[in-house]
C-alpha cells in the first residue's frame, strides 16, 4: 500500500524520509520533490528497481532515466571526464535545473538503459531531496508521470498517474511546471566539440551561452 507523507509536518516529514530511504534500499520506488517537476526515484545501482521506474513511466530501456546527485564531487566519480566548460556550468547552475550528459565512467556497475555510455546527471535545488541523496547516494529520477502525460507538479498529481507502483510519495507542495534543461556536453571531450541544448527547460539558452559563449552549438 503506497504511503504519502505531508513534508510540511515534522513528524511526516521524519516518517517520511525514513522509509523512503528504506524503500530506496529494497529497491522500490520513491516520489520526491526537487526544484522543478516531481521525480520518480529509484536506485541508479540497482538494475531491477531502474526497470521498475520504466515500466512505471511506461517507457523502454531506450529512454534512461537521468541521475540526481548531491553535490559537485560526484560528478567526477560518474563521468569519465569532466571538461572544463562543464565544470564552469556546474559552478554557475548547480544546484538548479540543469542536466548534464557526459561520457560515463566505464567502471560503473549499474544499468540504466540504452545509455550508449553517456550519463545525464543534476543536483537539484531542493533540500529535503538533497538530503535523501547524501543519505542513499546516487539516484536514478525521472519526472513524475505516465509518458506522454504532463510531469506532476503536485504529490497528487504523480499519484493518480503512478498510483500503487510507487512505495513512499513525499509531498513537498506545488513544485515549478518547467523541467530541467538538458545540455549534451560528450563533445566537449575533443578538440572542437560544441554543447548541445537536447531539451530547453529551466536555463535558458542565453544564460548557458553566457558561460559558454561559441562552445554552445546554435542549433
Amino acid at each position: 500500500m503506497s504511503k504519502v507523507y505531508d513534508c510540511s509536518v515534522e513528524s511526516e516529514l521524519l516518517a517520511g524520509m525514513r522509509l523512503a530511504r528504506t524503500s530506496l534500499g529494497r529497491g522500490e520506488l520513491v516520489v520526491l520533490p526537487t526544484d522543478t517537476v516531481y521525480g520518480i526515484a529509484a536506485d541508479a545501482f540497482n538494475p531491477a528497481a531502474v526497470q521498475r521506474l520504466l515500466d512505471a513511466k511506461g517507457r523502454t530501456r531506450q529512454q534512461p532515466p537521468p541521475v540526481l546527485v548531491s553535490g559537485p564531487d560526484t560528478l567526477a566519480a560518474l563521468a569519465a571526464v569532466v571538461p572544463e566548460p562543464v565544470t564552469r556550468l556546474v559552478e554557475a547552475f548547480w544546484p538548479g535545473g540543469l542536466t548534464v550528459i557526459l561520457p560515463a565512467q566505464p567502471s560503473l556497475a549499474w544499468d540504466l538503459g540504452e545509455t550508449h555510455d553517456t550519463v545525464a546527471l543534476r543536483m537539484p535545488d531542493h533540500d529535503l531531496t538533497l538530503e535523501l541523496l547524501r543519505d542513499t547516494g546516487p539516484l536514478a529520477v525521472s519526472s513524475a508521470n505516465r509518458t506522454g502525460m504532463p510531469p506532476a507538479t503536485t504529490s497528487a498529481e504523480a499519484y493518480d498517474m503512478l498510483g500503487e507502483a510507487v512505495e513512499v510519495y513525499l509531498d513537498a507542495g506545488t513544485g515549478k511546471s518547467v523541467p530541467s534543461t538538458i545540455v549534451d556536453a560528450t563533445a566537449l571531450t575533443i578538440e572542437g566539440g560544441t554543447a548541445r541544448v537536447l531539451r530547453d527547460g529551466a536555463i535558458s539558452r542565453e544564460q548557458l551561452r553566457e558561460v559558454l559563449g561559441d562552445l554552445l552549438s546554435e542549433d
